[in-house]
């Protein structure tokens, strides 16, 4: 893929924009292989996540002390090598495919630095120090080669002291590039110019960050902590702060700051041990040591003295098994079992789960939005949830609105990168300015003036603004159904609207519904027309578990005599939610299944099974483009379309045999197909039961039966849930525009429908008996229980066609008969229902 340079010498991020990627008329230049330079735990991981985007990686540390000049290249490059083995091992995972790995060159300092010359971008990933930054980067330098890019990875040291030393030509092509850990996962990436950073190869970097990477770019200017973990630092420190003057505890404030105001369930001091405590303590400390310098009005948030206490006595997290939390052992169902420190005693206790009755109420409420408002306006003076409450945001309001300015003095140019940059960053649902939307601007500020609270001058600001009569008060955002993005902000330093920046390819079905509404919908999924004759099927139901209003709607839409085959010529199926689809409604299921309504259970699996040949069977081509977990129904809708557009973030499995089912939707038909084919391909004569077929049936059965779930989507594909020609989106907010473009290429290809086969080779029963004597060697051996056993031996029953003669000719439909067979006998079984129970009350399965 070509990295697009800007065509404008001028500067494309001057003080006061955006940062943009540059526009596809631009010149091009290519970044085909890159070098990073430390591996440690963050070097060693985007050096991983470059190797996932396919490129070579030269990933080089130090010799260790003491090491001879003499010794092998594997002693002189241990921590490389350690590592490296490490990337392998971790988990999460840190490559796609363990494949991914042989990309890496790995080398040291002293005897490899030379490798970096044929290296497009250099990143600098050392330690947290000036003085090795400046020494490292100054050896670099010597071998880069004239207009390469060099970086430093750092969490808030200044980047013009970095580039201090630097040679000006070098200094052109040096800036902060600001990765969170793991960088694999999280999207947001800060690049920090200099007043001396070349616009143009900033602009190179952030594209090929964006489409190949799948980072979220926000453009930071050089103050201490940046964007990010400036905010991020305040608002735990604050929340610490507030925790010590009510008498709160740990756990009590991790309830408070998790997932009822949209925050990471894992709240404040979870989150810290996760991260490591020192890690957490160096950002503060960093901007402690300047917060003075530049007269940050809340320079009293420093770290806490327990929290240094802590450090010295080395309870850093979960890297040494003690920090806030300590690991306890297991309780009886093998999870894992914490203490939590008393942060007055320093001493641990068992948890206790807090109970805030503002929290339960809110739970009852779904928008995050409304939750926020809820919480935050409840009553201070009867409310312990309030009471910290109402500091914790106000107070972040404030500190967030005075973070932006055009001058260079302040991390942001405006609200939009701060709200970008925590919610990519922090993975927060909304960020600042939206959560102060959400509360009532005006409400809170009254609120805030009576009791005497500092109001930020850029909220002022905004408050004076001329405001129709007909908008809702004043906002931080407003909704433009004439802008790409969907929506204006306020710019605080022209105290105007102005439309939210996205760059080219990123949109939502939020976005396009606002433009264009639906054109048909139910409480499941609804048909939105994407433009260029394209129609989306937006899966919404609450985790898009697949239940009668998105099967029956699917099916109505897609069959040959329905109005939108004739409306539009081609469909993708997708969704803006967290993840794909859950798979199916098993509470419908299981309702059906204690009433004993056997007729509705078997029209129900006929439905779905209609709903997934109207995919495959359509006359216009169906793109499905799942994302994050794609269970079950999920990956059978995707195995019927005509091509996948997926996310590379993709959990994807058949995982019916964990809730005591076989897939029951044309997903063991399909795998099965693609078993077939792929025998074929090997020896186009195969025979249902030639070896050919059977190695790759085997790999299937070994798939479904262990509900094997993928840990990306290339992964996925080497499971057989993609095909080879299915194309992968790395950024989550350029998918559905991936899908469309995959959609339309079909059709303008002449896309023609497939044809029911009625010609595939059973593999009949040698196969079947195969597969039986290996589930009884599992059960022998105590791998499984009965029960898996019996869900397995059905498996091996629908993936072999049932007991007829090896290299029956057999049908599509015949196949699905099969599959509802197996499902509907399953059905039955009270330890499948027993499963099914357990799966929808834990969210976990059940080995009975």
């Amino acid at each position: 893929m070509t990295i697009q340079y800007a065509s404008s010498r001028s500067g494309i991020f001057p003080i006061g924009a955006c940062l943009m990627p540059p526009s596809t008329t631009a010149a091009t230049k290519q970044i085909r292989k890159v070098a990073v330079l430390g591996a440690g735990t963050m070097g060693s991981r985007i050096a991983a996540h470059i190797a996932n985007a396919g490129l070579p990686v030269v990933l080089l540390d130090i010799v260790p002390p003491g090491t001879a000049t003499d010794a092998s290249k594997a002693e002189r490059s241990k921590f490389v090598l350690s590592a490296l083995d490490g990337l392998k091992k971790s988990k999460p995972a840190a490559f796609y495919i363990p494949e991914s790995a042989r990309l890496i060159t790995i080398g040291n300092f002293d005897d490899d630095l030379a490798l970096i010359a044929d290296c497009d971008w250099v990143i600098e990933v050392v330690a947290e120090n000036l003085e090795i930054k400046h020494a490292l980067l100054q050896r670099a330098e010597q071998h880069l080669r004239a207009g390469s890019i060099l970086t430093t990875n750092t969490s808030g040291l200044p980047i013009a002291n970095i580039a201090a030393g630097l040679k000006p030509e070098t200094r052109a092509r040096f800036f902060g590039t600001h990765f969170f850990n793991p960088p694999r996962y999280m999207r947001l990436l800060e690049i920090i110019p200099t007043h001396e950073t070349d616009s143009e190869a900033m602009a190179t970097l952030a594209h090929f960050c964006d489409q190949r990477l799948g980072k979220t770019i926000v453009r930071s200017h050089d103050t201490p902590n940046f964007i990010a973990n400036r905010i991020g630092t305040f608002s735990m420190g604050n929340a610490i702060r507030l925790m010590q003057e009510q008498g709160l505890t740990i756990e009590e404030v991790d309830a408070l700051t998790g997932s009822a105001l949209g925050w990471p369930k894992t709240g404040t001091f979870r989150l810290g041990d996760m991260v490591g405590i020192d890690v957490l303590a160096h950002v503060a400390n960093n901007f402690s040591a300047q917060a003075a310098a530049i007269k940050d009005e809340r320079a009293e948030i420093v770290l806490a003295p327990f929290i240094g206490k802590m450090i010295e006595q080395k309870w850093l997290g979960d890297k040494v098994g003690q920090g806030f939390y300590k690991k306890a052992g297991k309780d009886a169902e093998g999870r894992d079992l914490r203490h939590v420190l008393d942060w007055q005693t320093l001493d641990y206790k068992p948890v206790t789960r807090p109970k805030f009755p503002a929290i339960d109420m809110a739970k009852n409420v779904e928008s995050t939005g409304a939750r926020v408002a809820q919480l935050l306006h409840a009553d201070v003076r009867t409310d312990k949830a309030a009471r910290f409450y109402w500091p914790l945001l106000t107070e972040l309001f404030t500190y967030a609105a005075n973070r932006v300015s055009n001058t260079g003095d302040e991390p942001a140019d405006n609200i939009v990168e701060i709200d970008k940059a925590m919610k990519t960053g922090f993975n927060w649902e909304l960020g600042p300015f939206e959560m102060f939307d959400a509360a009532g601007v005006r409400a809170t500020v009254e609120k805030m003036r009576a009791e005497g609270a500092p109001i930020a001058a850029n909220i002022e600001k905004l408050l004076a603004y001329p405001h129709a009569l007909s908008e809702p008060g004043p906002t931080w955002y407003k909704d433009d159904p004439t802008t790409p993005s969907g929506r204006q902000y306020f710019d605080v330093t022209s105290g105007t609207y102005k439309p939210v920046p996205v760059a080219e390819g990123v949109t939502s079905l939020g976005v396009i519904k606002k433009a264009k509404g639906m054109v048909k919908k139910n409480p499941g999924a609804s048909v939105v027309d994407l433009g260029d004759g394209v129609a989306a099927i937006e899966l919404h139901s609450k985790m898009n578990a697949l239940g009668d209003d998105i099967v029956s709607l699917i099916t109505q839409t897609l069959k040959p005599s329905s109005q939108q085959v004739a409306d539009f010529e081609a469909f993708v199926i997708t969704g803006d939610s967290t993840n794909f689809s859950v798979g199916a409604n098993l509470m419908q299921l299981l309702l059906g299944i204690q009433e004993e309504e056997w007729d509705e259970v078997e029209l129900a699996v006929k439905a779905f099974q209609n709903m997934t040949q109207a995919i495959k069977f359509c006359p216009r081509p169906v793109v499905v483009a799942p994302y994050g977990m794609c269970l079950g129904g999920g990956v059978e809708i995707s195995l019927h379309a005509a091509a996948r557009q997926p996310h590379a973030e993709l959990y994807m499995g058949l995982v019916e045999a964990g809730v005591g089912l076989i897939p029951g939707g044309g997903g063991c038909k399909e795998m099965l197909l693609r078993s077939v084919d792929a025998g074929s391909s090997i020896r186009p004569d195969a025979r249902g039961e030639g070896v050919e077929i059977f190695e790759a049936l085997k790999k299937t059965f070994e798939t479904i039966a262990k509900a094997t779930v993928s840990t990306s989507a290339a992964e996925a594909r080497a499971l057989g849930f993609l095909r080879p020609s299915d194309n992968i989106t790395v950024n989550r907010d350029r998918l559905l525009t991936d899908a469309k473009l995959r959609a339309r290429a079909l059709a303008d290809a002449g896309y023609t429908a497939p044809v029911v086969r009625t010609d595939i080779p059973a593999p009949g029963e040698s196969v079947l008996a195969t597969l039986k004597l290996a589930v009884w060697t599992m059960r022998e051996g105590q791998y499984i229980s009965d029960h898996d056993a019996k869900v397995a031996n059905w498996v091996a029953y629908a993936l072999a066609g049932g007991k007829v003669m090896p290299g029956t000719l057999v049908s599509e439909q015949y196949l699905l008969e099969l599959e509802r067979e197996a499902f509907l006998s399953l059905c039955g079984e009270k330890k499948t229902q027993e499963r099914i129970a357990f799966t929808l009350k834990t969210g976990k399965p059940l080995r009975n």
